[in-house]
């Protein structure tokens, strides 16, 4: 559950491992649960796969390497994980579309996003972001534009449209890119309080690039 639904997966870890050591009185045990190191995490997980070759354990410890900046070891399991019934696993996918980008890996990032292009979460998805992007970084600028595209609309997702703005930017349209920003902003006072927390980033980023061009201006 952790791995694929992350906010309930949570909560049941909470309740049904950290909860129970505290009714035993076991206070130590509860919050070290809480309070243990990423390093201490880490090895735990390289246990479990050891034990237990499965491909939860695999996901898991891949997650884990992602966090810790041992992404080429988490490519190397999240690629071995989609394996038969897991071939098309839509969360790993993800996972690798988001390692392929932060290690460079361009090419191969365009190609995997392909297979997961045409399911209705693509649209919507962080590894849209990273697909757009690799367009552009690899010179199919027309290509990464049409997909800005398909991510921009009002009280759409707010990381995209700020990079779809310096996307523009760098095609010397600072005028277009400056639009976008100003609905950045515009569009901030009516969301929700969980809505501006999720996108506070991106908002002030905007405000900071709209400052930034009037000093140019100026």
């Amino acid at each position: 559950m952790i791995v694929f639904v992350p906010l309930i997966g949570s909560i049941a870890y909470f309740f049904t491992e950290i909860v129970p050591e505290l009714n035993r009185g076991n206070w130590q045990g509860g919050l070290s649960s809480l309070l243990v190191s990423p390093a201490a995490r880490t090895r735990r997980l390289e246990e479990n796969l050891r034990f237990a070759d499965t491909f939860n354990n695999r996901v898991l410890l891949a997650n884990a390497y992602m966090l810790s900046g041992r992404t080429e070891e988490a490519i190397e399991l999240y690629s071995s994980s989609l394996t038969g019934a897991f071939s098309e696993n839509e969360y790993v996918i993800n996972r690798l579309i988001a390692a392929y980008f932060k290690t460079e890996r361009y090419p191969e990032l365009i190609l995997l996003a392909k297979k997961i292009y045409n399911t209705p979460p693509f649209a919507r998805s962080e590894a849209h972001l990273y697909y757009a992007r690799a367009l552009e970084i690899t010179g199919d600028k027309e290509g990464a534009e049409k997909e800005f595209r398909k991510m921009k609309g009002r009280f759409a997702d707010f990381e995209a449209r700020y990079q779809y703005s310096l996307f523009l930017q760098r095609a010397g349209r600072d005028s277009e890119a400056q639009g976008i920003l100003e609905d950045i902003v515009k569009e901030s006072p009516h969301l929700s309080s969980r809505e501006r927390r999720a996108n506070y980033t991106w908002i002030q980023k905007s405000r900071e690039e709209l400052r930034g061009s009037l000093i140019k201006k100026g």
